[in-house]
C-alpha cells in the first residue's frame, strides 16, 4: 500500500507544481486541464484551463493535485501538512528557503529535541510543509 497526499487548489496547482518540481527535484508526470475532459462541455469557461489533475513524481513517490471546479468559495487547504524528511542540514535548509519565500514561516529551521532540523511554514500556495531533518548525513 501507498499512500500519495492529494492537494486541491483554486487556480494555481500548475503554478504550485512547477515549484515543487524545481524544488524537490521531481518530475511532473501527468497534467490535465478540464478543457481535456470528455465531460468539458458542461463546465462554466473560466474553469476550462483549470488542472484537474496533476502528478509529481519525487523518488518514486507522488504527489498529486487539481484546481477546484466548484462555483463555491474557496476555503483554503486545512488540517493537513506535507512533511518532509531529508538526509542533511543543507537539504532541508535549501527546501525551508525556497518554500518559505513569499509564504508563512510558522517554526523557523532550527535543532530540536528529536531532529538535528524541524521547520514548519506554509507556502505561498497555502500548502502546510513540515521539514525534517533527523541526522545529517552529509
Amino acid at each position: 500500500m501507498k499512500i500519495n497526499p492529494y492537494l486541491m487548489f483554486d487556480g494555481q496547482a500548475e503554478a504550485a507544481f512547477q515549484l515543487y518540481a524545481k524544488v524537490l527535484k521531481g518530475e511532473i508526470k501527468a497534467l490535465m486541464r478540464y478543457r481535456e475532459t470528455p465531460e468539458c462541455a458542461e463546465m462554466p469557461e473560466p474553469f476550462l484551463d483549470r488542472v484537474m489533475h496533476v502528478c509529481l513524481e519525487v523518488d518514486g513517490q507522488l504527489l498529486m493535485a487539481s484546481d477546484t471546479a466548484s462555483a463555491e468559495p474557496f476555503s483554503g487547504m486545512k488540517g493537513c501538512s506535507i512533511t518532509l524528511n531529508v538526509v542533511s542540514i543543507s537539504e532541508a535548509q535549501r527546501i525551508f528557503d525556497a518554500l518559505s519565500e513569499q509564504g508563512t514561516v510558522e517554526m523557523p529551521l532550527a535543532q530540536t529535541f528529536w531532529a538535528v532540523r524541524f521547520g514548519s511554514l506554509v507556502d505561498r500556495f497555502g500548502v502546510s510543509w513540515l521539514i525534517n531533518c533527523e541526522k545529517d548525513d552529509a
